[in-house]
């Protein structure tokens, strides 16, 4: 994910909520909590979107809890079996994890965004070569006439535990093996000739 203006992945991200708890009253701000107050009071929990979470806790406005998808329950899980968990479950719109935890990781302090690093390293390499492997496998059995019923549904299947950085990944592994697989045969054909 890149950490561009224009980039619909980093605003996907950005709009995911946190929850915040406020260390002051804000004056006629009652309208972010979706309710009919109108100040917010201190110690007040809301859920506030990423993009408007840093400016009240970088002006020490209010305090965050780390969000579910970063959870000791979570970790635990991705330290169990990382392949296991679905990412794509954990955040919504679009599934993207590890932008999310991106993002989370800049309103920690060293040691704990360090711990977050951790897991997203961890996770990310536990789970890439299954993913290419899957993708491989599919593209092959797409590719094969008739032994391929069902693969569009177990591919699809597959995709949807995925975070969207996986699933890009993902398509590019399966379409590299197809170009692979391609060539290969055109080659061998030549040679033949």
């Amino acid at each position: 994910m890149e950490d561009d203006y224009y980039s619909v992945e980093s605003i996907l991200a950005e709009n995911q909520k946190i929850q915040c708890q406020f260390k002051i009253d804000i004056p006629d701000m009652g309208h972010l909590d979706g309710g009919n107050e109108r100040d917010i009071k201190a110690l007040s929990k809301i859920q506030i979107p990423m993009w408007m979470a840093y400016i009240l806790i970088y002006s020490d406005y209010a305090d965050f809890t780390i969000p579910l998808p970063f959870s000791a329950r979570v970790r635990n899980a991705l330290n169990a079996e990382a392949r296991s968990v679905r990412l794509s479950g954990l955040v919504g719109q679009g599934g993207l994890w590890y932008g999310f935890g991106r993002m989370i990781m800049r309103l920690l302090n060293d040691i704990p965004a360090q711990e977050v690093s951790d897991v997203l390293t961890k996770t990310f390499r536990s789970r890439l070569p299954e993913v290419i492997d899957q993708a491989h496998h599919f593209a092959a059995a797409s590719g094969s006439g008739g032994g391929a019923i069902g693969s569009d549904e177990a591919t699809m299947a597959f995709r949807e535990g995925l975070d969207g950085t996986e699933r890009d990944l993902f398509m590019l592994a399966q379409e590299n093996a197809r170009r692979t697989k391609r060539w290969y045969e055109t080659s061998e054909k030549a040679r033949r000739s």
